[in-house]
């Protein structure tokens, strides 16, 4: 197998992970709808996100493939907004993938600034974690200058929810982040060990089903 075979499979678990994530945000969003009231929707939703962020570079190792991943959830968000009829600026739709472009630069810019070695051991990736959910909602409550809707406030007062329930995004994305690097590192290693030939059957028609798979999973949840 030539070295371009080689990219091109490699890039085939990064459009799985952004479709998992694209689906499990509007599963978790249907699921803490009722029972958080939706206040901390977004906290969980930060972690989950940086759990598929820290997937990512371990199992590829490329800044470029956060980018993927980002746009994989956003064509999710708006396959969802397309199937509720909601309008693309929507506070259901546009601020949710404002969400995502903050989480994806605060990760970006947190790997950047630590020190390797931090990187490589479980505290520093939970430390990465943190400071991710850290800068990603504090830069949340912008989303008004660039939806031209203003972020969620708590009931009767004017602070923004992102902030208000900020410790909840950090210590969930502290756990996330490290059994991220976690799973991401276990598929390397996986596939790493074994050639493509004898990977496991089941292991790459999950990785080629899923980008397929996720999108009607996504359509059977909205119109069941």
């Amino acid at each position: 197998m030539d070295q371009s075979e080689k990219k091109r499979m490699s890039w085939i678990p990064v459009l799985a992970i952004g479709s998992v994530w694209g689906l499990s945000e509007a599963a978790l969003g249907m699921a803490l709808r009722g029972v958080c009231a939706r206040f901390v929707t977004g906290s969980a939703m930060t972690g989950m996100a940086i759990l598929f962020m820290a997937i990512t570079s371990a199992r590829l190792k490329r800044m470029a493939a956060l980018l993927v991943i980002l746009g994989v959830a956003t064509l999710y968000k708006l396959l969802d907004a397309l199937l509720l009829g909601l309008p693309v600026i929507h506070g259901a739709v546009a601020n949710p993938i404002f969400a995502f472009y903050t989480e994806i630069f605060a990760f970006i810019l947190v790997f950047k600034i630590m020190e390797g070695r931090l990187r490589e051991k479980r505290g520093g990736q939970a430390l990465m974690g943190g400071m991710s959910a850290l800068v990603a909602v504090n830069l949340f409550p912008l989303v008004k200058f660039a939806t031209g809707i203003p972020a969620c406030v708590v009931p009767g007062t004017g602070y923004p929810l992102a902030l208000y329930y900020a410790p909840v995004a950090i210590g969930v994305s502290a756990i996330s982040c490290p059994l991220g690097f976690y799973l991401g590192e276990k598929m390397a290693a996986l596939e790493g060990k074994t050639s493509p030939a004898r990977f496991p059957r089941l292991a790459t028609a999950a990785l080629h089903i899923a980008p397929l798979l996720c999108p009607l999973l996504l359509i059977v949840m909205r119109t069941a």
